[in-house]
């Protein structure tokens, strides 16, 4: 092109949209569902909606979709099973390639009533929001009155409101809290219906609303959604003040139902607010119509003596699994000939716990009752078969299932250690180091040791547990703790002298006994330390708490002036609840593993 001859600007020609917009929209719920449970099939579906978006054809059905990368028989499957779906509902012809319907008319607070009206607006050209084509304004993304997003940012934000607010929520208490104002249920789909109120998170932190972190997750507000709940949360308020205000002036054409779910409306069913915070009419004399106070912590955090019931946890590997099948399913079956109320999940550490379990009445319309808090009794069961803990032993599993019991955060171990009979006799290890091992678990380590002779044994013990158990609770309050915010409890502080308990929710403690999760340097620290030889989990813990790095130890030894002080380091550190020193042998191997160059000898 000639130097002299001008630039031609101008608009690029618009993007043609999809025209699947139906597959298209059932493969965005699909991995939107993925990724809110943390499925990374997630990424799969991402890219089948890339591809889907670049072909230009419509399609009859799914399977002709093969063609298309990333399109595998699950995906069709899937695709082709809510396409019939769809002809069921709107009938055989209806059509799957119409551009689908976009947002509602805008929906706006009337100041007056409160009331949601519908507001028609002239498209104005000269609008700079607009743009010059007289395009429609993007709107902002508000979620519906009564829906899952709009319960969370209110909880969220009023939860930060009350003094001494830690400033997130875990998922489990937000569900808890959000549920009053919300339609739906947090935990349970509708019946036909995959999502429930809690699915519409994912959405509030696409659109920077909320921040998810840490493990187990935290939730909170950013700054773009605490603006938004405090408008929210005003309408609310204000709405209270004035629905019978509002009533008395009638209800005709212009009220607009906001009570739909936010999966039937999508993420265009927004409500808009203006950018000034709605006024609050004056405080009315009557009780009843004045805005509800925060709950307070105590309230919303504790378990009343009659709200909950006893309920035995059972590991799914000792119903199912490897080892000996036909033991694990008659443990099961002597639990259910005792009458026990066990649940069968998914334990990160321990084969079984107790939990206190709210109870929660049915809500009209859904199949199922929504669940209840959990909080997690101070008692966990390790089960072994003397067989087993042969094997442990030898593979070094046993040291670190101790240790890891020892740090799950539950102050009442026991070891149910199964005798099998004649069994014994064909180890590889000799009876008299078993007998020993099992008294160093009770004696140095601080379980309680309950020895047992099969499995039917194990199952009247477990039996006997939950009835003391249940027993022992059911006059008491119980108060939901953070072990991550609070720490343990002190170790001298019994449950049998408390008239109340406090106590970690189930999903922060199986979140917290992972044992592949993420590691701190701090872990994987001790963890090292504790694969030498005689360095048992209580000395290893010992020496964390003087150098928590390896770098500070490190650093430790640079500061020495002569080898023999390198050496004697740690032998002065004390230990476990005789606080004994860790002695010079100790000291010196670990200094010879960690500063030696070269092979050791």
């Amino acid at each position: 092109m000639p130097a002299s001859e001008p630039v031609r600007l101008g608009r690029k020609r618009p993007v043609p949209s999809c025209p699947n917009p139906l597959f298209l929209k059932w493969l965005t719920e699909l991995r939107d569902e993925a990724k809110e449970k943390g499925l990374k099939i997630h990424y799969t579906y991402q890219k089948a909606i890339n591809s889907l978006n670049k072909y230009p054809l419509p399609l009859k059905n799914a399977k002709e979709a093969k063609i298309l990368q990333n399109f595998g028989d699950g995906i069709c499957k899937l695709l082709d099973d809510r396409l019939q779906k769809h002809y069921r509902q709107n009938g055989p012809n209806a059509s799957i390639h119409a551009p689908l319907e976009t947002a509602p008319p805008a929906v706006r607070l009337d100041n007056n009533n409160l009331a949601p009206s519908k507001k028609k607006s002239a498209p104005s050209s000269g609008d700079p929001e607009r743009g010059g084509g007289g395009g429609r304004r993007k709107r902002e993304y508000v979620p519906q009155r009564r829906s899952g997003g709009y319960a969370v940012l209110l909880v969220l934000y009023r939860h930060c409101q009350i003094e001494g607010s830690k400033g997130f929520m875990f998922k489990v208490e937000l569900q808890t809290e959000a549920q009053p104002l919300c339609d739906k249920s947090f935990t349970a789909p509708d019946l036909g219906s995959k999502y429930t109120a809690w699915s519409s998170v994912s959405t509030l932190i696409q659109k920077n609303l909320l921040i998810k972190t840490h493990n187990p997750a935290r939730y909170s507000l950013t700054e773009e959604g605490s603006a938004l709940a405090e408008r929210l949360d005003s309408a609310e308020r204000g709405g209270e003040r004035g629905g019978e205000r509002g009533g008395e002036r009638g209800g005709g054409d212009d009220v607009v139902d906001l009570t739909e779910s936010d999966e039937e409306a999508g993420d265009g069913a927004e409500l808009n607010l203006s950018e000034k915070p709605v006024p609050v009419p004056e405080p009315s004399t009557d009780l009843s119509l004045r805005p509800r106070e925060p709950q307070t912590k105590a309230s919303s955090q504790c378990l009343l003596p009659g709200t909950f019931q006893i309920l035995l946890c059972v590991d799914f590997i000792e119903t199912t699994g490897g080892g000996n099948t036909h033991c694990k399913q008659e443990l099961v079956k002597e639990l259910q000939r005792n009458g026990v109320n066990f649940d069968v999940r998914k334990l990160n550490v321990g084969d079984f716990l107790w939990v206190a379990r709210e109870k929660m009445e049915p809500v009209p319309g859904q199949l199922r009752a929504p669940s209840g808090r959990e909080l997690v009794l101070d008692y966990i069961v390790e089960r072994k078969r003397i067989d087993d803990l042969c094997g442990s032993i030898i593979d070094g599993r046993f040291r670190e299932q101790k240790f890891r019991l020892k740090r799950c955060g539950l102050r009442r171990p026991v070891y149910l250690v199964e005798e099998c009979g004649s069994a014994a006799s064909h180890l590889s290890l000799p009876e008299s180091t078993l007998q020993q091992a099992i008294v160093n678990t009770q004696v140095v380590d601080g379980f309680f040791v309950k020895r047992v002779q099969d499995v039917r044994e194990s199952a009247a013990y477990l039996t006997v547990m939950t009835r003391y158990l249940t027993k022992l609770y059911q006059n008491r309050t119980l108060v939901l703790r953070s072990r991550e915010l609070e720490g343990d409890l002190p170790e001298d502080q019994d449950v049998m002298g408390s008239p109340s308990c406090s106590l970690i929710s189930f999903t922060e403690f199986n979140h917290g006994a992972v044992k592949n999760k993420c590691q701190t340097v701090r872990e994987v620290f001790t963890r090292q330390l504790m694969q030498i030889s005689g360095l048992s989990g209580d000395k290893a813990a010992a020496v964390i708490q003087e150098y928590p790095t390896p770098h500070s130890l490190l650093a430790a030894y640079d500061k020495c002036s002569n080898e023999v002080e390198k050496e004697k380091l740690l032998s002065s550190i004390r230990y476990g609840k005789l606080k004994r020193n860790l002695g010079p042998a100790l000291s010196r191997t670990v200094y010879q593993l960690y500063c030696t160059k070269g092979p050791l000898s």
